[in-house]
């Protein structure tokens, strides 16, 4: 039976336990992300010879329609109400939408068409969409103080950051002692892994971790409330530096494997490289959360995008044959990329305190629905300019001697294009309002009045 034990009220700490089993979740959902991100574009196009612009197409009208789903899916979320809590059923109907998704798109046929990618994506976001709006709503309510909440997400990065790492180990181990590598098999064993924990980690999960039950259950309209969402500052420059800096990190993702094998001329062992990006992400995450406590949080990730914006470019340098020449630059996009998932999932349920201010409801799902819109949106357009830009400059994935204008223009778009897009995200981020002052005003303001007209537990 689920726990059904409140989640921590101001001054009281969260334990170990719960926070190692609120992450846990993350760890399979981060470890598909990797072959969504990477091998599926590569291995549709180079090996299943799709078309490059309706793969492209493809990923961008999908996520598309997320514009309408996403929110709707956190407006419901936020209306709900159930003897296991609002947050905790939806992430449950996920687990078996996710499952058969997964095993469809990482392990399809060979005759595989574009209908077939279309069709399976689609459910796949939308289960995605069902389970990470609620998940991730529910760390935002798991504690009310400033820096907690940057331990929460921090481990819940870490958590992804292992799934990340994993999808990256097995491959490896797999090409190293059973000598069975390529892009299709590392889809194809990562597919399998995923499959599997999906269900088992969610299960764990929502057995183990309790749910706010002193909120205040939204009952404002869905128009209403996204109006009042953007009325709110904070949250749209925090949104926007997150768009944009994902949209960078997406196109380097997105391009990785086609840059690994046509640049520098290493078809196989790019899993290595792949290894060493999250083995230095894994590593990093508490500096960042260690540094956003002395700095401040939008500073610390501020200071990560001036990081890999300065490592990006140096990849303009290498050729064919220079792969571990790659390993600097790897390290310090790893070691940024730390990041880039804990320090604004932090910030963000800063601001969704603000709109508890505002508004007078919790609406944490709303938000973080609309912030899934976003990631998605900025992943989907990140992956339709990235291969886009190939189709552009002719480039041919399913040969391995492209011309010169190909190869350069593939660098240019994975070396110098994202290190513009970070450095843009770290000046719409600079002058984000809410530090630890501001929002400890907030809280009491919230306090002030739970205590006049305590919230009725839904």
């Amino acid at each position: 039976m689920p726990n059904t034990d409140a989640a921590a009220p101001e001054g009281r700490k969260l334990s170990r336990k719960t926070i190692f089993f609120y992450g846990l979740t993350d760890m399979p959902v981060m470890m598909a992300l990797i072959p969504l991100a990477v091998f599926l574009p590569n291995y549709y196009t180079s090996d299943l010879k799709l078309d490059l612009v309706m793969v492209a197409n493809v990923l961008l009208i999908t996520r598309l329609l997320d514009l309408l789903v996403d929110p709707m899916i956190g407006w419901l979320s936020d209306r709900s109400q159930s003897r296991w809590g609002r947050r905790r059923p939806w992430i449950l109907a996920s687990a078996p939408i996710l499952a058969i998704s997964f095993y469809m798109l990482f392990l399809p046929p060979p005759d595989a068409t574009i209908w077939y990618l279309a069709g399976w994506i689609m459910l796949m976001w939308i289960g995605w969409s069902m389970l990470l709006i609620p998940y991730y709503a529910w760390a935002a309510e798991l504690s009310e103080d400033f820096h907690e909440r940057s331990v929460i997400t921090g481990w819940r990065s870490m958590a992804g950051v292992i799934g990340q790492f994993l999808a990256q180990a097995l491959p490896v181990f797999a090409l190293l002692v059973f000598g069975y590598g390529g892009t299709g098999e590392a889809l194809k064993l990562v597919g399998i892994m995923v499959v599997v924990l999906v269900p088992v980690c969610i299960l764990l999960t929502v057995t183990n971790v309790p749910e706010k039950q002193n909120y205040v259950r939204s009952v404002m309209p869905l128009l209403t409330g996204v109006k009042l969402m953007f009325a709110n500052g904070p949250f749209l420059r925090l949104a926007l530096a997150f768009f944009v800096g994902f949209t960078a990190l997406s196109i380097t993702t997105t391009l990785y494997l086609f840059y690994v094998r046509h640049v520098v001329g290493e078809q196989k062992i790019g899993v290595y490289m792949l290894l060493v990006v999250y083995i230095c992400n894994m590593a990093a995450v508490p500096f960042w959360v260690w540094l956003s406590r002395r700095t401040g949080k939008h500073k610390a990730w501020i200071f990560s995008f001036v990081l890999i914006s300065i490592a990006n470019p140096f990849y303009m340098l290498l050729g064919p044959g220079d792969f571990w020449w790659m390993l600097p630059m790897t390290m310090a996009s790893g070691i940024a990329a730390g990041a880039f998932m804990s320090l604004p999932n932090s910030m963000k349920a800063d601001v969704i305190d603000l709109d508890s201010l505002r508004s007078g409801e919790d609406r944490a799902a709303l938000y973080f629905s609309v912030w899934s819109v976003i990631q998605k949106l900025a992943t989907a357009v990140a992956g339709w300019l990235a291969l886009r830009s190939l189709a552009w400059f002719d480039f041919d994935p399913t040969i391995l001697t492209n011309g010169p204008d190909q190869i350069l223009g593939l660098k240019i778009m994975f070396a110098v294009v994202p290190s513009i897009f970070f450095l843009g995200a770290g000046l719409v981020a600079w002058r984000y309002p809410i530090t630890e002052a501001v929002h400890a005003d907030v809280r009491a303001q919230l306090e002030a009045r739970r205590r006049l007209a305590p919230a009725v537990a839904e």
